[in-house]
């Protein structure tokens, strides 16, 4: 059962503190959330592009998405969903091809048609698996090959897994691609396996606005533009430090940050806590948002395996969203995935923007630089953690060995992908953990909190 109310600090105000704050303050805890940046959201966050608001990185709504769904629900906001049938396009060879249906598919001339049954089979056979623990034992590349073969590897996989993860791809277990074909092919419907996909009208800044005031009426204390320097524990309870001087002390706290942030931010954890944290590789991500006067070709995402195209993919969010959301105009999203330490994050925004125009000449030959009214760039170089060989062994515990301090990042999503679905999935099993522990803890062994069954016993009921 719960105990009884505490103070909490929570460090991050992206969906998952927002989320863990929430369920919280439901069962009567005293909560603030801390967030250094001006608004709250995280990787979710809404910003201006010209006179359009809208997300600062790409973001949808899969029909598999539960817990999203479950939160949108309870914010009122679900029943207004739209969701759109989306088409998927695929550039190789310098061709862009329609990949949106079966059909398609098969008739798709980069592979013989052996090789496009053993991809859709490959695609299948991992929709189907149950068991991730067994393939983060396995290289990714290892395992392609062996379902889809060379050539379907070489063509196909291996081009889309460096666009993702570069290099880092030869560390990456098989759980990588298995937690990606789980959730997309969740999308499909039966028959010709149609995309839909859905968004909240407004984007992210309208359910942000939302969740924000749901907080507030929760009596949950929000603090913006308040970024820690340094957390510790003491015989007061657990303190945070905050630039400019200002120090609040809790009973219990909890970082939602990145690990590398995570464990510059606390330096009373164990050696081997460090360790661990240090031991997770991140990809980070330079996304474009273009705000573009006409289409490009009306894919909602185009994937790319021609290793010329100085972007990962091309993400039409005006595929998806009605175009009237963006005034008319059509909004491109075009992300480049890289190591945290690589040198185009230090690119000027006019060269990021020079160079994604080449490449977008280069895909659409009818596309104009004239065409381009907005243009900005985000930069974030911890997104997403890979899962390594491994790797939810080597994880450190979401409760540390400092008492009252607790660890939970978007690194703990063992057996899924980074979006807003696992995010709230993950802070719904944390916060019935927390909800479960004494007022000063010890750790608990990591292999229980990755184990969802167990998680799922361990789910409070909500008021």
């Amino acid at each position: 059962m719960p105990h009884g109310s505490q103070r909490w600090g929570i460090v991050g105000g992206g969906f998952l503190g927002m989320t863990l704050a929430h369920r919280l303050a439901q069962h009567g805890q005293d909560v603030t959330l801390f967030e250094a940046a001006p608004q709250l959201g995280g990787l979710a966050s809404a910003w201006n592009l010209g006179d359009v608001v809208w997300d600062r990185h790409y973001h949808v709504t899969l029909l598999s998405d539960t817990h999203l769904r479950a939160l949108l629900a309870e914010l009122g906001l679900e029943q207004e969903m739209a969701w759109v049938e989306t088409r998927t396009g695929f550039y190789t060879d310098g061709t862009l091809y329609s990949m949106s249906n079966t059909l398609e598919f098969l008739r798709f001339p980069p592979l013989s048609l052996f090789s496009k049954l053993r991809l859709g089979a490959t695609i299948l056979y991992a929709s189907q698996l149950k068991d991730w623990k067994k393939l983060e034992k396995i290289p990714v590349a290892d395992w392609l090959r062996r379902w889809s073969g060379r050539a379907t590897f070489e063509k196909i996989w291996l081009p889309l897994l460096r666009a993702k993860l570069g290099d880092n791809y030869r560390k990456a277990s098989a759980a990588f691609i298995w937690a990606i074909i789980a959730r997309m092919y969740a999308a499909r419907r039966t028959g010709l396996k149609r995309e839909m996909f859905g968004y909240v009208p407004g984007g992210y800044a309208r359910v942000l606005e939302r969740f924000a005031d749901r907080l507030a009426g929760e009596c949950v204390r929000i603090e913006l533009r308040q970024a820690a320097t340094k957390i510790e524990s003491t015989a007061d309870g657990v303190a945070i430090e905050f630039a400019g001087g200002s120090r609040q002390t809790f009973d219990q706290v909890v970082v939602t940050l990145a690990a590398p942030l995570a464990t510059r931010l606390c330096p009373g954890l164990s050696s081997d806590e460090q360790a661990r944290l240090q031991g997770i590789q991140y990809q980070g991500v330079v996304c474009a948002s273009f705000l573009l006067k006409r289409p490009l070709a009306d894919f909602y995402v185009t994937n790319i395996t021609d290793r010329g195209v100085p972007f990962t993919a091309v993400i039409e969010m005006s595929a998806l969203v009605d175009r009237a959301h963006f005034g008319g105009r059509a909004l491109v999203y075009l992300p480049k995935y890289l190591k945290p330490d690589d040198p185009a994050f230090s690119h000027s925004d006019r060269e990021v923007q020079d160079m994604f125009m080449d490449g977008l000449a280069r895909m659409y030959p009818n596309f104009r630089c004239a065409d381009v009214e907005c243009f900005r760039v985000s930069r974030v170089k911890y997104v997403l953690a890979i899962s390594t060989l491994g790797y939810s062994d080597r994880l450190p515990p979401m409760t540390t060995s400092l008492p009252g301090l607790h660890i939970v990042n978007s690194a703990h999503i063992v057996n899924g992908t980074l979006n807003v679905n696992e995010t709230i999935q993950l802070a719904e099993k944390a916060a019935a953990r927390l909800l479960t522990l004494p007022g000063k803890v010890a750790a608990v062994p990591a292999e229980d909190e990755y184990d969802d069954q167990k998680a799922h016993r361990q789910l409070v009921a909500r008021p």
